[in-house]
């Protein structure tokens, strides 16, 4: 494994994917991984609270495979913003892209059935489905593996 960051370290990048993809993820204590975050190429990730605050992450990022990143450093972050007006916008649009993902999110998992919620994520993000194996979009929805098996068999036998 290949880790961008560990829980406990503090997030010292907004990492770039130029390729390849990551994750995002937290260990609950039974050591169930829980992942929150999927990254492909043209997409950023990071401990974001952890990079802006410089307190210990709460996050494991990793590769999924192999992977190419462009890091930006927190020094390089505050000058970007400070002297490329098109960064500042950038980094605005990501954060409310990510704010109104994760709101979309959360109102997936209270609205919509387990059903819904996985063929929405497969259509959503079909770049994401098809370079990452199932028990990973399980631990991202919530899901068991075995809810997701279900699910699609469910799903085949009605095609």
């Amino acid at each position: 494994k290949q880790y961008l960051l560990q829980e406990g370290d503090v997030c010292k990048y907004i990492a770039f994917v130029t390729k390849g993809a990551l994750r995002s993820y937290t260990v609950e204590e039974n050591g169930t991984e829980r992942i929150t975050q999927f990254a492909v190429e043209g997409w950023t990730i990071a401990d974001l609270y952890s990079f802006l605050t410089a307190e210990p992450a709460t996050h494991n990022i990793d590769a999924l495979e192999d992977t190419e990143l462009v890091l930006i450093s927190r020094a390089a972050h505050e000058e970007l913003l400070q002297k490329v007006d098109q960064y500042g916008t950038y980094m605005r649009l990501l954060v409310t892209g990510a704010y109104l993902a994760l709101q979309k999110r959360f109102n997936s998992t209270v609205s919509q059935s387990l059903e819904e919620q996985y063929t929405s994520f497969i259509s959503r993000y079909p770049e994401i489905a098809s370079c990452v194996p199932q028990h990973m979009i399980a631990s991202y929805l919530g899901l068991t593996p075995e809810t997701i098996s279900r699910l699609r068999r469910k799903m085949a036998t009605r095609k």
